[in-house]
C-alpha cells in the first residue's frame, strides 16, 4: 500500500471512530442528563474531528508502523486524544458557555479504547495469526542487561527475523524468573546445557558486548556442551553508530577464547611519532607487516614505504591502502630483498624514513631447522643490513619484530632472532637511532600458524594433527601484535626488548578442540591425532628468561627488558664466515652463540 493511501485509510478510520465515540457518549448519557442538544452535538463532533486530526499529525499517529506498536505509541495516542478532547471542551465553553464533562469523559474513554484497539489489533493479528515465511529458530539470550533487552525487543518486533527468543540466562540472582518483553530469565551460565535441552534451543546469542575474554571463554565452555550454534551480539557503539544492526550477529572466533583482553594503545604518543612522517615497513606483504601498514595508516603518515620481496603480496597491500586512503598518504611499493645490502642502502638514501618497522624474516621453525643458512642470511644478515642503513641515514626509531622463541632458543629460527636482537642492541650503543625489539608469542591466523592448518584439516574431514597433548603456546591476534609494534616504537628510548603480558599459555590441543566446535563439528566427527614434537620445537615457550622477570610494567600489559654486555665478536664471526659453514655447523653454531650470550636483565621503567 502506498504512503498516501495508507494515511487516507487511517484518517477515514479515525474519523469514523471519533464520531462513533462522541455519539456513543451522547446516547449513553443524554437520555438521563439531557444536556446535549443536536446542534451542540454536531458542533462538538466537528470540533473533535478537526482537533483529533490536527493532534494526530502533530504526534505523527499516521506515520507510525503500528505492526511494531508498543508503550511509546500508546502514550502518543493518549496525548493526541486528550488534547483533542480538551480543545473541544474549550470550544464548548466559548460557544455554549458550558462544558459537558461527563459526556466528554465517556467520549475520551471510548476514543482511547477504539483508536488504541484499532492500532494494536493489527500487531496482535500479525504476531499471532500471520505465519512466518521462514523456519523459526529458538534462541537463548545470554545476558539480561540493557544489550540483551535491546536485542530481545528487536527480535520480538522484527517479523522478518528467523530467531525467536525463548529465554534469558543471567548470573545476577536478582533477575531470576523476571520477564523482559515477555521473555523469562530461566537461570545462570551453569544452567545453559540443561536449558538448551529443556527449551529446545537452536541458537545461543551472547548479548554482553562489554564482556571480558575470560568470561566469554567461560560461557563458551558451557555452550560447547550443547549442539546449539553460539554467536555474539555486535558492540553497542557499532550499533549506535549505524555500522551494524542489533541482530547482525557474528560467530564466536578463536580470538574470543584467548582468555584476556587486548592491550589499549596510547594513541597520542604514537601519533607524535607517525603523523606527517615517512614510515618504512619491511616484510610489508606478510601477515604481520601488512597489518602494521594498516595500523600505521590510521595515523596519517606523510609517506608509507611498503618494502617486500614478494611482488604479489606487496601489490595486495598497496592496492588495499590506496583504495582506502587515496591521496591522503603517499604510498610507495618497493620490491627489494633485505639480503641485498646495496639495494637497502639505496632505498634508505632515497626516502630517508623517520621510523622503520622491521617485520621481514623467516619464521617457520621446522623449515629453518632444514635451512639454517637461509635463516642466518635473512634473519641475521638481512636485519644487519636494514639496521646499519637506518644508522647511516639517521632514522629516528628502528623496531625489530622478534619472537618468544628467542628466549633460551632451542631451534635455529629462535636463535637467529636472538642474534638479530644482539645486532640492534650493539648498534644502539653508539647510534643516534633508537633500536628496540618486540617479542611476540604465536600470532593467530598469520601465515604458517596452526589456525589455517587446523582449518584445512577440518575442511578435509580431519583428523586435526597436534604435536603433543601437553604442548602449550602463548597466542595473540594479528591486530594486537601490530599494535604492540607501534606502541613499542612510541615507548622506545633505545636498547629495550618489549614483551606483551599474554596471560596464561594455551594448550594447542584445547585450541584444536575449540576450533573443531566453532566449525560446527563434534570431536567424534573430526578427531585429533598426535604427530610428535618436530625438530627444534619446545614443549613450552617463554616470553622472558628467568633473569628477565620483572613485576613492573612500562605500559599497561607491556614489560621491558635489556641485555647486559655480550661477546659481539662471535656474532661478527658468524656474519663474516656463514658462507663457509656447512648446514650442520651453522645450526649448532647459531644455537650455541645465542644461548651463550643470553644474559638479559630487566631495565627499570624509570
Amino acid at each position: 500500500m502506498s504512503y498516501t493511501k495508507r494515511i487516507s485509510l487511517l484518517m477515514v478510520l479515525d474519523s469514523i471512530i471519533v464520531l462513533t465515540a462522541i455519539y456513543a457518549g451522547y446516547f449513553i448519557l443524554n437520555p438521563t442528563l439531557k444536556v446535549f442538544t443536536i446542534p451542540t452535538l454536531i458542533f462538538s463532533s466537528i470540533c473533535l474531528l478537526i482537533s483529533h486530526h490536527l493532534f494526530a499529525f502533530i504526534y505523527r499517529l499516521y506515520q507510525k508502523a503500528w505492526e511494531y506498536a508498543s508503550v511509546g505509541e500508546m502514550v502518543a495516542i493518549i496525548r493526541a486524544i486528550t488534547l483533542s478532547i480538551v480543545t473541544t471542551a474549550c470550544m464548548q465553553i466559548l460557544i455554549n458557555h458550558d462544558v459537558y464533562v461527563r459526556v466528554m469523559a465517556v467520549t475520551w474513554m471510548l476514543h482511547i479504547l477504539l483508536i488504541g484497539g484499532s492500532r494494536f489489533s493489527w500487531r496482535m493479528y500479525r504476531d499471532h495469526y500471520i505465519k512466518p515465511k521462514h523456519e523459526i529458530k529458538r534462541a537463548l539470550i545470554i545476558g539480561a542487561g540493557s544489550a540483551g533487552s535491546m536485542l530481545v525487543r528487536q527480535l520480538v518486533k522484527n517479523y522478518d527475523t528467523e530467531l525467536l527468543p525463548v529465554g534469558f540466562v543471567d548470573d545476577d540472582p536478582k533477575k531470576y524468573k523476571l520477564q523482559i518483553y515477555g521473555v523469562q530469565v530461566f537461570g545462570q551460565t551453569k544452567d545453559i546445557p540443561e536449558l538448551v535441552e529443556k527449551l529446545q534451543v537452536d541458537n545461543i546469542i551472547i548479548a554482553i558486548p562489554s564482556m571480558s575474554k575470560q568470561d566469554i571463554q567461560t560461557i563458551y565452555q558451557e555452550c560447547s556442551k550443547t549442539s546449539a550454534k553460539t554467536q555474539i551480539m555486535p558492540m553497542i557503539e557499532d550499533i549506535v553508530s549505524g555500522k551494524v544492526s542489533v541482530n547482525q550477529f557474528r560467530d564466536v572466533q578463536v580470538e574470543d577464547l584467548l582468555g584476556r583482553d587486548p592491550v589499549e594503545l596510547d594513541t597520542q604518543s604514537i601519533s607524535e611519532k607517525l603523523t606527517g612522517k615517512t614510515i618504512l615497513v619491511t616484510g610489508a606483504g606478510g601477515s604481520i607487516g601488512s597489518e602494521i601498514c594498516r595500523q600505521v595508516s590510521k595515523f596519517k603518515p606523510q609517506k608509507l614505504l611498503l618494502l617486500g620481496h614478494g611482488e604479489n603480496s606487496i601489490y595486495g597491500i598497496d592496492m588495499e591502502l590506496r583504495s582506502k586512503y587515496k591521496t591522503d598518504i603517499e604510498i610507495v611499493p618497493i620490491i627489494a630483498d633485505i639480503q641485498d645490502r646495496n639495494r637497502i642502502f639505496e632505498v634508505m638514501e632515497m626516502h630517508t624514513p623517520d621510523v622503520i618497522y622491521h617485520a621481514a624474516a623467516h619464521k617457520h621453525v621446522p623449515l629453518m631447522e632444514y635451512n639454517p643458512k637461509e635463516a642466518v642470511k635473512n634473519n641475521v644478515i638481512g636485519t644487519k643490513n636494514v639496521a646499519e642503513a637506518a644508522d647511516t641515514f639517521g632514522v629516528k626509531i628502528f623496531v625489530l619484530v622478534s619472537s618468544d622463541k628467542a628466549v633460551n632458543p632451542t631451534n635455529v629460527m629462535g636463535s637467529t632472532k636472538r642474534i638479530a636482537e644482539m645486532i640492534i642492541q650493539n648498534l644502539n650503543k653508539h647510534s643516534d637511532t633508537s633500536f628496540v625489539a618486540v617479542r611476540f608469542g604465536n600470532v593467530l591466523g598469520s601465515r604458517g600458524s596452526v589456525i589455517p592448518l587446523f582449518k584445512r584439516q577440518i575442511q578435509a574431514g580431519g583428523p586435526v594433527t597436534v604435536t603433543h597433548p601437553d604442548m602449550t603456546r602463548y597466542f595473540m591476534t594479528i591486530p594486537e601484535a601490530s599494535r604492540l609494534v607501534l606502541q613499542a616504537g612510541a615507548l622506545a628510548r633505545g636498547g629495550e626488548i618489549f614483551v606483551l603480558d599474554m596471560g596464561e599459555p594455551v594448550k594447542i590441543v584445547d585450541l584444536a578442540k575449540n576450533l573443531i566446535r566453532l566449525s560446527g563439528y563434534s570431536m567424534d566427527e573430526i578427531g585429533i591425532s598426535y604427530a610428535g614434537i618436530r625438530p627444534g620445537e619446545k614443549m613450552y615457550e617463554e616470553l622472558l628468561g628467568e633473569n628477565e622477570v620483572h613485576s613492573k610494567e612500562i605500559f599497561p600489559k607491556i614489560f621491558i627488558g635489556r641485555t647486559v654486555e655480550f661477546d659481539f665478536e662471535r656474532v661478527s664471526n658468524l656474519i663474516e664466515n656463514h658462507h663457509g659453514f656447512d648446514k650442520e655447523y651453522i645450526a649448532n653454531y647459531v644455537l650455541d652463540l645465542a644461548n651463550k650470550n643470553e644474559g638479559i636483565l630487566m631495565k627499570s621503567a624509570n
